[in-house]
């Protein structure tokens, strides 16, 4: 008879060795599972800010500095200085953007920093020993594929977590201690510098400069959000449900349903309860998701406006079964 209890007994403590045991393979999986994905991360990161100085790298040496033209931010006065004095571009790049990086450690992180470090050291050491050749002499083709390479640089720097020109980082700065947005600040330094520009050089190569930095800053925007610029829509209607299954089901996009309540409208003051619809798009669905809202509902109040990016969610087409 007391055989039973201790058998029990004995069940017991292997059980919860078992489960101890599985807990413990469980955070040792997890543990290893985020291992391999920060791994995976800086590896990327490493190979988007390599790929950023090359790109950078030959819009310099390929366009830009053959023909005497700058660019914004501090890589335009590393340009403009090296037309005036002929000190090396590798050492005013390091030497110009030092104070920026410092500056982005206390203000941005410590990684952020030692990223973009490592990223202007390799620009300037691209810059100094890679025989990049002169593509053309055409001011045209210079201004806009040079801005072109140059931008991607940039932006591909900015999707490993750094930056090769620190700009931004003096922007991001200011705008804490005076009343101006980055872009504002970021607009009357270049503006100061293609205005020395003009000055220095020929208001002729200040302007194609301009035209370089347009075409750099597109590209960046462009590398930054990519082709399919996202629009937030509001949808209010009632006939919320079905636009809803035509979301789901049509377009194959995810949605969140709001509780709200109708306010004042052609119809005058209503309290009535309304399900407010908001989903995520492409640019180029917009005419699709608007037409097809026309048709359940042609009195529906739309509001668009542009994101600049997404993260989680159903952003991305995925088909959902049909829901009975």
């Amino acid at each position: 008879m007391t055989s039973l209890p201790l058998f029990k007994t004995i069940t017991n403590v292997f059980r919860s060795e078992d489960r101890h045991r599985s807990y413990e393979t469980i955070r040792q999986q997890q543990a290893a599972k985020r291992r391999r994905k920060e791994i995976w991360k800086n590896t990327s990161d490493v190979f988007l800010i390599l790929l950023g100085v090359l790109s950078a790298g030959f819009g310099l040496k390929g366009f830009i500095m053959p023909n005497g033209f700058i660019d914004g931010g501090v890589m335009g006065i590393s340009l403009l200085t090296n037309s005036q004095t002929n000190i090396s571009l590798s050492l005013l790049i390091i030497v110009f953007n030092l104070p920026f990086l410092l500056l982005g450690y206390r203000q941005i992180s410590k990684i952020f920093s030692i990223k973009s470090i490592m990223a202007i050291t390799v620009l300037a050491i691209a810059v100094a020993i890679i025989p990049y050749p002169t593509m053309t002499s055409d001011k045209l083709l210079v201004a806009v594929f040079g801005g072109f390479f140059l931008g991607a640089g940039i932006g591909l720097s900015i999707r490993g977590g750094g930056v090769i020109d620190g700009t931004e980082v003096l922007a991001i700065y200011l705008s804490r201690k005076i009343s101006l947005t980055v872009g504002d600040l970021i607009l009357i330094f270049n503006i100061t510098i293609f205005s020395v520009a003009a000055y220095l050089l020929s208001m002729e190569v200040a302007l194609y400069s301009i035209l370089t930095y347009l075409s750099a800053s597109k590209t960046v925007d462009f590398i930054l959000e990519g082709i399919e610029e996202y629009t937030g829509v509001t949808i209010i209607s009632t006939h919320s449900q079905q636009i809803m299954h035509m979301i789901q089901n049509k377009m194959h996009r995810g949605l969140t349903l709001y509780n709200g309540k109708k306010g004042f409208g052609k119809s005058g003051l209503s309290n009535q309860n309304i399900d407010i619809i908001f989903t995520v798009i492409t640019r180029l669905e917009i005419n699709r998701l608007t037409a097809e809202i026309e048709r359940i509902d042609p009195q529906a109040f739309i509001v668009m406006q542009s994101i600049k990016d997404t993260r989680g969610g159903m952003v991305r087409k995925i088909k959902l079964k049909e829901q009975h």
